[in-house]
């Protein structure tokens, strides 16, 4: 089954490109034809010569990006976008959500849900639809919640996998925390899940495990890229017999986003190292997966400086001595987890310990809340790697931040009228506010 994705903005055109050139290169790398075949008929079109396009549709509101990012594809010489999949103009949205949201959106709304047609009529079979684009400016986040809006109402019965990339903490935009407040309240009540890359978290990995020196928005657009293209790539599941034709996103959804009030989903991968230290590194199952494991449940964002002092508190602790051991220990609650383990002596991996009922919330057997696929085909140069997506009090702290934060300057009344002016009303902050506030609530008592 193919999967449509739309780029929207800076981040998400970027981001894209180099999804595509991770996973044309997985798949032509690939060591069983099985594999390679299901790769390339998901994320491209291949004519008779061998030639490759994506099913992508790259928006922007500034031509800058797509063209760079269209010509770069094209000089790979693996794959190419299709030449008539882009929509631009040549006024941004200037970082501001309600400019995107209420004026581009709608005034180009039929020529970009013509181009999403475009591709969707070119799939045999569609396994929904991913978009790509950032929380903090204003065509990825305010354009992109719009043509997510769209989206539902032409494919109502498709799945929606909304992959947002979240600013630096310090500061990208003096508004980003107004934008992602209106982005993420929309989104809840229109996406199937959303997906979460946190800036700050992929900076660290690119510093202190891959040893890059200089870390510009290229190498930690090029791990989003690799961590996502391991979640997306073809895998077995249980019920797959061998085939790996499946429909990624909906088992996705289905496997992590069993209830409406949570949709968050996170991501992390092992190993991450330096590609200077390939050679003298050796992984294990058991290693991988314990290292992995304690990851999830102490919170921690990558391999080096986990916290090996959490523990699960006991299984059938009530609402408030749970929230209390979520305040004390830091212990991470799940509601959901899915593992993906690739490489070398796949089938022989056990993963018991993410079965343990500790880690997940009381009415949720861990059966159910549990999830693993498997391909014998190793991703990334890496013999073995394990990704873990997680449905978590994860991104629970980022998220509180997040809301403070815009709303200390919506109570100053801080760059309202920059809102109002193009159609936001005081009224739609303050429902969006409600709206997160509620899902930090339901995050919070996971339990």
């Amino acid at each position: 089954m193919s999967i449509v994705t739309v780029q929207l903005g800076q981040c998400g055109n970027q981001v894209g490109q180099e999804l595509f050139d991770v996973i044309c290169k997985d798949a032509r790398d690939g060591q069983k034809r099985g594999y390679s075949d299901a790769s390339t008929a998901r994320f491209f079109h291949e004519t008779t010569t061998g030639d490759l396009t994506s099913r992508a549709v790259l928006i922007d509101m500034e031509p800058k990006v797509i063209n760079h990012s269209m010509s770069k594809a094209a000089k790979s010489g693996r794959w190419r976008y299709g030449e008539k999949s882009h929509f631009s103009q040549k006024q941004g949205s200037g970082n501001n959500w309600a400019n995107g949201y209420c004026v581009h959106g709608p005034r180009h709304r039929e020529a970009m849900e013509d181009l999403v047609r475009r591709e969707v009529e070119r799939c045999d079979r569609l396994a929904g639809v991913v978009t790509m684009m950032s929380v903090a400016g204003g065509t990825g986040s305010g354009v992109g919640t719009y043509v997510t809006q769209c989206l539902r109402e032409v494919y109502p019965n498709s799945f929606i996998l909304n992959h947002l990339t979240w600013p630096y903490d310090s500061g990208e935009v003096i508004v980003q925390n107004y934008n992602s407040v209106l982005t993420l309240s929309h989104l809840y009540g229109l996406s199937d899940a959303i997906l979460v890359h946190e800036n700050d978290t992929v900076h660290r990995i690119c510093a202190q495990l891959l040893n890059i020196k200089h870390i510009s928005f290229g190498d930690v657009n090029r791990v989003i890229a690799h961590q996502l293209a391991s979640v997306l790539q073809p895998a077995l599941t249980t019920d797959s017999y061998g085939d790996y034709s499946r429909n990624p996103l909906g088992e996705l959804v289905s496997s992590l986003a069993c209830h409406p009030e949570y949709k968050l989903l996170s991501v992390c991968g092992i190993p991450q190292v330096a590609s200077s230290s390939m050679a003298y590194s050796v992984f294990s199952w058991p290693g991988l997966l314990k290292h992995l494991r304690q990851m999830l449940i102490s919170n921690t964002k990558m391999e080096e400086g986990i916290d090996w002092q959490v523990r699960a508190p006991p299984v059938h602790c009530g609402g408030a001595e749970w929230a209390h051991s979520f305040r004390t220990t830091g212990f991470n609650r799940s509601l959901a987890n899915l593992l993906i383990l690739r490489g070398k002596d796949v089938f022989s991996a056990e993963a018991d310990g993410f079965q343990d009922a500790a880690l997940y919330t009381s009415w949720l057997p861990p059966r159910e809340a549990f999830s693993m696929w498997k391909s014998p085909v190793s991703f990334n140069q890496y013999e073995k790697s394990a990704t873990l997506v997680s449905n978590s009090q994860t991104l629970l702290k980022p998220l509180d931040n997040m809301v403070r934060k815009a709303w200390n300057m919506f109570a100053s009344r801080a760059y309202i009228h920059q809102y109002t002016k193009f159609g936001i009303a005081e009224e739609d902050f303050l429902d969006s506010f409600t709206s997160l506030e509620q899902v930090i609530s339901s995050y919070t008592q996971l339990c």
